[in-house]
């Protein structure tokens, strides 16, 4: 079996050549295109969360060698969680060679978070069924790059910090409000204002929401926690 060329490009945007092409065409087919004929990235998809863990968890460790379980925890859900996997498949495209049937592809099925994020483990288990653990490790260490040394920033809840500030006077939890949101559709940009009911408020920009809203909450912190 040979690659299409979209697939032969995304191959070299991952790092990874792959001697088994149609485990590469399996991770990337949705379940809105399974057919008697075709199998859908589910389970690879399962396999690829274990993966990925696995490999984060060992990078933690080697990272910070005398970090308690405590401390490693939260970098290692900032590291495997949901919106890690889909800005990195945002980052090589994963959206533009997606196989998904016409109703998820007419909904936006090519920019949803959810659906990069599974497709974005099937992958790594493709490549891990493909070329073996190490393999796969060396792709995913290099996709999640700066990700790794900068976790310990990411894993601060600063959405949490700011709803107890909140609450430890009395005021309801903050809001969070969408102000705009530019950009192409499989690599959208989100600006987010964090607000508190008694009025400060500050804005924060990334690539998903959820980074956004941690941004603005965090220099909303820094605003009134001062």
């Amino acid at each position: 079996m040979k690659l299409s060329a979209d697939l032969s490009a995304f191959s070299k945007r991952l790092g990874h050549d792959f001697a088994q092409p149609a485990l590469l065409v399996r991770a990337v087919t949705h379940s809105s295109m399974v057919s008697p004929h075709r199998d859908d990235n589910q389970r690879l998809e399962f396999l690829g969360d274990r993966v990925l863990g696995l490999v984060m968890a060992e990078a933690l460790l080697k990272a910070d060698p005398n970090a308690p379980e405590g401390l490693l925890a939260p970098r290692y859900n900032a590291l495997v969680r949901r919106e890690a996997c889909a800005d990195v498949a945002r980052q090589i495209d994963l959206g533009v060679v997606l196989k998904l049937g016409r109703s998820e592809m007419k909904s936006g099925g090519r920019r949803k978070e959810a659906l990069l994020a599974d497709a974005m483990e099937a992958v790594i288990a493709a490549i891990y069924q493909d070329g073996g653990f190490d393999a796969a490790r060396r792709v995913i260490l290099r996709l999640w790059g700066d990700r790794i040394g900068n976790v310990a920033d990411d894993a601060r809840d600063a959405k949490t910090a700011l709803q107890e500030w909140a609450q430890a006077r009395g005021e309801i939890p903050p809001q969070y409000i969408e102000v705009a949101r530019t950009g192409p559709d499989h690599q959208p940009v989100f600006t987010i204002e964090a607000r508190l009911a008694s009025g400060p408020s500050e804005q924060a920009t990334a690539g998903s929401k959820r980074q956004a809203e941690q941004a603005a909450a965090t220099a909303l912190l820094k605003k009134v926690d001062t």
